[in-house]
């Protein structure tokens, strides 16, 4: 297959508009959880602490299934993993929608996770494979805005828990996830011999990632930042709803608005990195990092009343920043690497990722336990963010 003029493969448009698609579909299911969050957690009768483990057990399956995910996009290709993604994803969302305690809901979320833990590695090398270096931010911003639209649906799906049952509406989300899974399977293709290499081999590479130390502090740079990100997500509906004492509707709301503007400044983010930066990252997550610091000690003012809109303004800035790095962190890490390891790379990345996400929720909603007060969980997550923004900038070299 010839590239064009551009320096990208025929058909290139197609491709990301599905790689897009898989996030959308992916994503629904966990932040429908999020969106739902007050009535899942009053019908199961959870505390704060057990719904931030329910976060946890998401985060956790992504973090063991992420090195494993990178090695089999390496070997089977974009669109095998990623129908194998969301045939996972599917299936789990429709045992979480069976739940009626704690365990088993907890199970149900982590299966979830294992299978979204393909998705991330799979369409990161597609947008290696497909696009040029000067496009690949934008690429790589576009697709990834399939994770705050599905958010935007799952938002809806938020404000529909008060008038529909949540096990019904995750019942619809699986449907319509098993579809995404069929769409796919128009991205499958015979691995190429290269990729179908013995599995010592993509032992090897993952070795070969995992002592880059440079990529390593970078893994860990992640952890914090998805640290900071996991807990805004997962916390903001219920903080809106009991601390600023807003409707289940507004509160959803206020969880739409973040997504919505997540979803904006993922491409925007893309085409500054790609034109006014010239394909340099860093500087650009290091500011994203700083502002996204202030907001969240921000929302340590929010109250009852005006607080309301305060806390939606919050929403909107903190989604154009902590809720929007991502794009640019994953084009870092698969040029941080060959090529052919740009799949490896891309899971060891998610480690961090995906380890962040696992500790941070359980943490936050701890303190807020603890000390009766959502401030300080929203402090604890500004400090995070402060060292994470300081190893990156600090520690981390980037490569062209």
């Amino acid at each position: 297959m010839t590239a064009n003029a551009q320096g990208m493969r025929p058909g290139t448009a197609w491709k990301l508009s599905i790689i897009t698609l898989a996030h959308v579909v992916g994503t629904v299911n966990i932040v429908s959880v999020l969106a739902m969050a007050p009535v899942i957690q009053r019908d199961l009768d959870l505390n704060v602490t057990q719904f931030g483990l329910l976060v946890t057990a998401y985060n956790g399956a992504q973090a063991v299934g992420a090195l494993p995910a990178g090695g089999m996009v390496d070997r089977l290709g974009v669109g095998w993993t990623l129908v194998t993604a969301l045939v996972i994803v599917a299936s789990a969302t429709a045992m979480l929608g069976q739940a009626t305690d704690f365990t088993f809901a907890l199970g149900s979320v982590a299966v979830m996770g294992l299978g979204y833990s393909l998705v991330n590695p799979a369409t990161a090398r597609g947008v290696l494979e497909w696009f040029p270096p000067e496009r690949r931010a934008t690429a790589m911003g576009v697709k990834q805005t399939g994770v705050p639209l599905g958010g935007i649906l799952a938002a809806g799906n938020g404000a529909l828990a008060a008038f529909v049952s949540w096990q019904s509406i995750l019942g619809m989300v699986a449907g319509a996830t098993a579809l995404g899974a069929v769409l796919c399977l128009g991205l499958a293709e015979r691995p190429q011999r290269q990729a179908a290499g013995s599995i010592p081999g993509a032992l090897a590479g993952l070795r070969r990632v995992m002592g880059d130390w440079n990529l390593g502090r970078f893994v860990a740079m992640n952890g914090l930042y998805n640290m900071g990100q996991a807990n805004f997500f997962a916390y903001l509906t219920l903080f809106m709803r009991q601390a600023a004492q807003a409707s289940q509707p507004v509160a959803g709301l206020c969880l739409g608005i973040a997504q919505a503007s997540s979803a904006v400044a993922r491409i925007g983010w893309g085409v500054v990195s790609d034109t006014f930066f010239r394909g340099r990252r860093k500087t650009l997550v290091v500011v994203l990092g700083a502002l996204a610091t202030v907001f969240l000690a921000a929302m340590a003012v929010v109250g009852p009343g005006w607080g309301v809109v305060l806390g939606a303004a919050l929403a909107l800035a903190l989604g154009a920043t902590i809720g929007s790095y991502a794009p640019l962190s994953q084009t870092m890490a698969v040029e941080a690497t060959e090529p052919r390891l740009a799949g490896s790379a891309m899971g060891y990345t998610m480690i961090g990722t995906s380890l962040g996400g696992m500790i941070g929720p359980p943490l936050f909603g701890a303190i807020v336990d603890l000390s009766g007060a959502y401030a300080n969980g929203w402090l604890f997550s500004a400090a995070v963010l402060v060292a994470g923004t300081l190893l990156l900038g600090l520690g981390f070299k980037e490569r062209r």
